[in-house]
């Protein structure tokens, strides 16, 4: 999904109606009372070939108070802010309201792309609405008809662009992963140096409260990011562009997102946290280094644990900083439950670092910054050949790998396929019966002998058999025929 498109306008404009119809179910309440809609409703559009995120918003009322009303608007003003398009829906029946003109209004100053679309406008009655909408100066309007589905082409027509646009934007600031080893070059360091162009991207994530967007003001040096004592200040990713310098005085091109806290999902009841929560997750699909951020005072917990083994299966370098160790007492005896608690609660994870910080006082940033750099170039390791077939033989005489059912399992050969994070193909007889503690007895011997701990490593068991394109066919059968047709040749 490139893009999310927000629908929003006055109670009953038929911005439920639209919903139902892009996510083709009915989700959404739908009614002739107006304010049926409270929450956001997020669901998965599609619209021909694009597909997108949509979320349906409450009606929009002039009310700034802490009523209903006043908290409604709030929260869609909210996701006027968080989402990329939006749909400004007007009521083509009824033409353009006081309320419609203020609304315009907020979305010039807030949205970045509004598509305005004159709802209900079958028929010639809605003709003069139509022609009144371009009085909002939102552009022309697209004639809508949510309930018959009419006008949908054109709402395509101006979203394809954007989703091209939205599209481009997500290729350029994705990070290269899985990336193929070839022969020629897997004896060169291939360590890609980030630049302006292509800077190291780097995700701090953890539970609210645990002092990301102080931690990231710190880094860049200036009060960039809303921060305080409550908890779920920071609702979506935000990223920043910086030059970090370590304590070499080299700066390296970063982009830091900002990520909302993520809280157990049983706990997660606001629409808005919930999209709050997605945006984090895409926050860790686009990093190259996730640094998990920990609560000196409450450490490893379960949220803690998922949101680190999200990092590892994404296969993404790890980094773990414990936060507000300025105010820890016992601070070596904590530092060693720490790290006992790491080595038992995140095995997947074992030898990554391990940093006590303090986002108040910048007290261990240095060593913080030493952490993803050596992250980074072993999520980028290079081993040869010749040094993995070497190291496999030694480790099939210290531990030979097991015989299920009496099938002895060669294991010829072993090279790597992959980078960022490393990939290694070992070509086997039996692939599918090697058992799962000796693919875990391997991983942890590479992690060991070439220096890459707490790096995410994948390994592949494969048979020369798999590239037999005849494996698996059964020959076939002898016609009953055949004696008849031979004799037939023979004559």
């Amino acid at each position: 999904m490139s893009f999310s498109l927000a629908i929003v306008g006055r109670p009953n404009v038929g911005k439920s109606t639209l919903f139902n119809r892009l996510v083709g179910k009915r989700l959404a309440l739908v009614d002739d009372q107006p304010g049926v809609t409270r929450d956001l409703r997020e669901g998965a559009a599609r619209l021909a070939d694009l597909r997108f995120t949509v979320i349906d918003t409450a009606g929009l009322e002039d009310v700034t108070d802490d009523s209903l009303q006043g908290r409604m608007r709030r929260l869609t003003e909210r996701a006027v802010d968080m989402a990329d398009v939006c749909l400004f829906m007007i009521d083509a029946r009824t033409g353009i309201t006081p309320t419609d003109l203020v609304f315009a209004d907020i979305l010039r100053k807030r949205a970045t792309h509004v598509i305005l679309a004159a709802n209900k406008a079958e028929g010639a009655a809605a003709d003069a609405g139509v022609i009144e909408a371009y009085s909002l100066g939102l552009g022309e309007p697209i004639r809508l008809s949510a309930e018959h589905g009419e006008g949908l082409n054109d709402l395509y027509t101006h979203l394809m662009p954007l989703a091209d646009a939205f599209a481009e934007k997500a290729r350029d600031d994705a990070p290269e992963v899985d990336v193929d080893v070839s022969e020629e070059d897997e004896d060169e360091d291939a360590v890609r140096v980030p630049t302006k162009a292509k800077p190291l991207q780097v995700a701090v994530v953890g539970r609210p409260n645990a002092g990301k967007s102080t931690l990231i003001n710190q880094i860049v040096k200036e009060d960039r990011l809303l921060t305080g004592p409550e908890a779920g200040i920071t609702r979506d990713a935000i990223s920043l562009m910086t030059e970090w310098a370590g304590p070499d005085g080299i700066p390296v091109p970063m982009r830091i997102f900002d990520t909302a806290g993520m809280r157990k999902k049983a706990k997660v009841q606001e629409k808005l946290e919930k999209l709050s929560v997605s945006d984090g997750l895409r926050a860790v699909k686009f990093a190259e280094v996730v640094v998990v951020l920990l609560d000196a005072e409450i450490p490893f917990e379960q949220q803690d644990l998922r949101i680190a083994d999200l990092a590892e299966r994404e296969g993404r370098a790890v980094v773990i900083a414990v936060n507000k160790w300025d105010i820890e007492e016992d601070r070596q005896g904590k530092l060693k439950d720490l790290k006992e608690s790491f080595e038992r609660l995140l095995p997947q994870l074992r030898g990554a670092p391990l940093i006590t910080v303090s986002a108040k006082t910048g007290r261990g940033l240095d060593r913080l910054h030493q952490a993803i750099m050596r992250a980074y170039e072993m999520w980028n390791r290079r081993v040869t050949t010749a040094q993995l077939n070497r190291w496999l033989s030694g480790m099939m005489e210290a531990h030979p790998p097991p015989a299920p059912q009496g099938k002895r399992i060669k294991m010829k050969y072993m090279t790597q396929a992959k980078t960022r994070p490393p990939g290694f193909v070992v070509m086997c007889s039996h692939p599918d019966k090697v058992p799962e503690s000796y693919n875990r007895y391997l991983v942890n011997g590479l992690r060991i002998d070439f220096d890459m701990p707490g790096t995410p490593i994948r390994l592949w068991m494969r048979g020369q058999s798999d590239a037999n394109p005849y494996k698996g066919r059964k020959k076939a059968a002898p016609s009953k025929l055949r004696k008849h047709m031979d004799g037939k040749r023979k004559d």
